[in-house]
């Protein structure tokens, strides 16, 4: 069942802000200099190739590769705004080659970034989905009590019933065996 509109839209809008705060801290750390239209149009280019994916939950292998491409075309669009604009009153920093090819130290610096805010999104959506997994188990299992007729009332059981068992729940992301050190002495 896909999403719906309001919850693709946030999801959206998260990996376009993700996405416009990573390149902006990228081209500023490398000495360019972003102005706010540019901006304004990095965050909407990062919406609109972020907002098809979102119908359902995506996991690194989907996120990584659009956070990429997203990351490539913020930086041409960055260093477009630069090659536009002359260097001196923009106050830019010059790309190795035509302007728009970057040099190895910002590709391995867009990668890192790329990855470790891959890794980072994929964790907010597998949390999100698990939120939303037991909401919906919850919100079920109140419309069915909701929705049960009552019973009448038995004056003559004045025991109430036994509560329910509980029952542990596996944890999806629990790491076992954390305990304090063993004491020597």
């Amino acid at each position: 069942m896909p999403a719906p509109l309001t919850l693709r839209l946030a999801r959206a809008a998260a990996f376009a802000v993700v996405c416009l705060g990573l390149g902006v801290l990228a081209h500023l750390l490398g000495g360019g200099v972003v102005s706010a239209p540019a901006a304004a149009s990095a965050l909407a280019l990062a919406f609109l190739m972020a907002l098809p994916a979102t119908g359902g939950e995506r996991g690194l292998a989907t996120i990584w590769p659009l956070l990429a491409a997203t990351q490539v075309a913020l930086h041409l669009l960055f260093s477009t705004v630069h090659l536009i604009a002359p260097l001196a009153e923009a106050g830019g920093h010059p790309h190795p080659g035509s302007g728009l090819v970057p040099g190895l130290g910002m590709v391995v610096a867009h990668g890192w970034a790329g990855a470790l805010a891959a890794l980072w999104l994929a964790r907010g959506e597998a949390a999100l989905w698990a939120v939303l997994r037991r909401l919906a188990v919850r919100l079920r299992r109140l419309l069915r009590i909701r929705c049960q007729p009552s019973q009448p009332a038995r004056p003559w059981l004045t025991s109430s019933p036994a509560p329910p068992l509980l029952r542990s729940a596996l944890l999806r992301y629990a790491l076992n065996g954390r305990a304090p050190p063993p004491t020597c002495g």
